[in-house]
């Protein structure tokens, strides 16, 4: 190896070191996967956003068994992203505000308990944070309904299939994209600019 080539090794090493040291993770439900994906996906500070399974019952579930809603398990997004750059509370804000959080079990035509309205917390702050940022919402009057989000302990976390991975990016033109997902984009777009990655 190269001197010059040694020095970028280590360059590398010590960039992708301090990523690691700087991430945190946090897990998310807000209806279907798909759009919490294509969502975050454009945050900036966000690293890896990968669709997903939690908050159920059986390990390793398929997609139609979570479907079935027997499992207990939610459609989530697992969420490692940057503190420096992002504060968990604006992470928690871009949720809320980019799905109606006053519907329980249900996300506009999804309706199920996989579909409910969840935040997984990874630790004792981030617990803490989800339970005073949603009581900040909710006495702010944002909705007219009380948010019904749940906020629980992380356990597991089991990813989709890959089909299911970068959904939207690899199927812009399907239906429920363009009525569903792209509305959702819009109004991230509008609510969050300063917060939209170059894309």
């Amino acid at each position: 190896m190269s001197i010059k080539n040694f020095f970028v090794f280590v360059v590398l090493s010590l960039h992708f070191n301090i990523m690691a040291q700087k991430s945190e993770t946090i897990t998310l439900g807000g209806g279907c996967f798909w759009c919490t994906e294509a969502i975050f996906q454009r945050v900036k500070g966000i690293i890896k956003v990968e669709p997903g399974y939690s908050g159920g019952k059986i390990p390793h579930p398929t997609y139609r068994e979570v479907c079935s809603g027997l499992t207990g398990h939610a459609e989530v997004v697992q969420i490692t992203y940057n503190p420096h750059v992002i504060s968990l509370e604006k992470i928690l804000e871009i949720f809320w505000k980019t799905h109606d959080p006053t519907t329980l079990n249900r996300q506009g035509a999804d309706v199920g308990t996989q579909y409910r309205s969840v935040i997984f917390y990874h630790n004792e702050q981030q617990k803490q944070t989800a339970a005073e940022l949603k009581q900040m919402l909710d006495q702010a009057r944002i909705w007219d309904n009380p948010i019904v989000t749940e906020i629980s302990a992380f356990t597991h976390f089991y990813p989709a299939e890959k089909y299911h991975q970068n959904y939207f990016e690899d199927n812009p033109n399907q239906g429920y994209c363009q009525f569903v997902i792209v509305p959702k984009l819009q109004k991230f777009s509008k609510l969050f600019s300063e917060y939209r990655k170059d894309y």
